[in-house]
């Protein structure tokens, strides 16, 4: 998609104004812009390589934001920045448990998004460097492998979005420590946050629903009761 030294980012929305401010905006701050107006046209775009992060609008033409993010999290982990004109919780609840890994509420400004940005490929990049040339962490049958940014079960791949392994691996690093949801959002966004973000709360679910054998009583992370999350690498002693 782009020279190997250059960050690209998609964007996807219709509005055509919207699309040439962030190509603009993006442009003159270092990274390589693609737009697409719909669905179709990211499919397009995608077809010649995957881009470093996509910016994704809610309310598009024919299959909507919700139905796009979902589709790129059968087959990637790209990170997703959604954009949506409406802010309600419940948009930024169904956006984050679809896969996206952040929501801006329209109308933002062109700073925040970039910063908003950057903060998601600062934290997929500084995993895979910390990451490089370890033998990665255990817990149960799950291999958390920090150079590859894949969890494995058994040796088999589980998919996690990138938002979800980064919550792994930093509850993974601090083991039998309870950590409450404003240290997390500290540990993995690096800038402010809305008070009522429940973002946390979605990705520990999703994470639950893939590595617990029962969600509803995990064993891996646990609820502490008006304190936060606790991971339990050593799972239920029998």
């Amino acid at each position: 998609m782009t020279s190997p030294n250059t960050t690209s980012i998609l964007v996807v929305d219709d509005d055509p104004a919207l699309c040439e401010l962030l190509s603009d905006y993006l442009g003159a701050s270092g990274y390589s812009v693609t737009t697409a107006g719909d669905g179709k046209a990211m499919r397009r775009v995608l077809a010649h390589g995957v881009p470093d992060a996509i910016v994704l609008d809610l309310m598009l033409p024919g299959e909507d934001g919700l139905a796009l993010a979902r589709e790129l999290r059968t087959h990637s982990d790209v990170p997703i920045l959604m954009l949506s004109a409406r802010g309600e919780e419940i948009d930024r609840v169904v956006g984050l448990e679809v896969g996206a890994d952040d929501y801006l509420a329209k109308p933002f400004s062109p700073r925040e998004l970039l910063a908003r940005l950057r903060a998601l490929l600062r934290r997929t990049r500084s995993v895979a460097q910390a990451g490089e040339g370890g033998a990665g962490m255990r817990f149960g049958q799950f291999l958390i492998d920090t150079a590859a940014r894949r969890l494995l079960r058994d040796g088999v791949e589980v998919r996690l979005t990138g938002a979800e392994f980064d919550l792994l691996r930093v509850l993974a690093e601090r083991p039998n420590r309870v950590l409450s949801r404003d240290v997390l959002v500290d540990l993995l966004k690096g800038y402010d946050r809305d008070p009522f973000d429940r973002s946390i709360d979605i990705r520990v679910t999703r994470l639950r629903k893939k590595i617990e054998r029962d969600p509803a009583a995990p064993d891996y992370i646990r609820t502490v009761r008006g304190e936060g999350y606790l991971f339990n690498p050593l799972g239920t002693q029998t």
